[in-house]
């Protein structure tokens, strides 16, 4: 078996053609072709040979198949006697790529004989059937006979006159003679007439008549 130690990031992979190696995230889009020139380690069958660090002329030729996120991981500090609880989650992002072919200067497309027969086998199954087709005629009719029911009821409901409510209105009592309320209090004297003057003078004049004279005393 033919496999191959490869460096990506800082860590060590071991890839094999036609698998897949989850590394870091690369700055590539999904679909892109990636080649990896840090091999480290060649095993084919028996022998062996080992980079001094790289084994030359031995490229990996990959491509991105998709983009995730590994499992969340919590990372919780604290500290016992001084209230201090820090808590931060963290999802490491990888990148997917599949391993299609160790060595070579250039990439050799290979065609994917398997990939075909599996997609022509997902859209025989996908095919409708007949049954199937016969269904979705019985389904369409039955829609069209329902859709036609409702209308005649609508169009039955609106011949119906609308039954309009009829209200009657009785006329008031109203009294002919209306009888002005007579004010019981008479009206208060304002400040400032010449009633209200004559009178405040007439109660000086009775005031001033009626002291007495101061008693002479006698010269005995």
């Amino acid at each position: 078996m033919k496999y191959v130690i490869v460096e990506s990031g800082g860590k060590q992979f071991r890839a094999v053609e036609g698998g897949n190696i989850e590394v870091d995230r690369l700055p590539v889009e999904s679909g892109a072709r990636v080649k990896l020139e840090q091999v480290l380690l060649l095993a084919d069958g028996e022998t062996i040979t080992v980079g001094k660090p790289l084994v030359k002329d031995l490229p990996v030729w990959t491509t991105v198949m998709e983009h995730f996120k590994g499992p969340k991981v919590d990372i919780f500090n604290y500290s016992p006697k001084k209230r201090i609880r820090v808590k931060i989650g963290h999802r490491q992002n990888y990148t997917r790529l599949l391993v299609e072919q160790i060595g070579g200067s250039e990439f050799v497309k290979k065609e994917p004989v398997k990939v075909a027969k599996a997609v022509e086998i997902q859209s025989e199954k996908l095919a409708p059937t007949a049954k199937a087709e016969k269904e979705e005629e019985q389904m369409k009719t039955e829609l069209k006979g329902k859709a036609a029911s409702t209308k005649k009821v609508t169009s039955t409901v609106a011949k119906k006159p609308a039954s309009k409510a009829v209200t009657k209105l009785t006329p008031r009592k109203t009294s002919s003679k209306a009888a002005p309320k007579a004010s019981s209090k008479a009206k208060k004297p304002v400040k400032g007439t010449s009633s209200s003057k004559g009178a405040s003078t007439a109660k000086k004049t009775s005031s001033s008549k009626t002291k007495t004279a101061p008693k002479k005393s006698s010269g005995k």
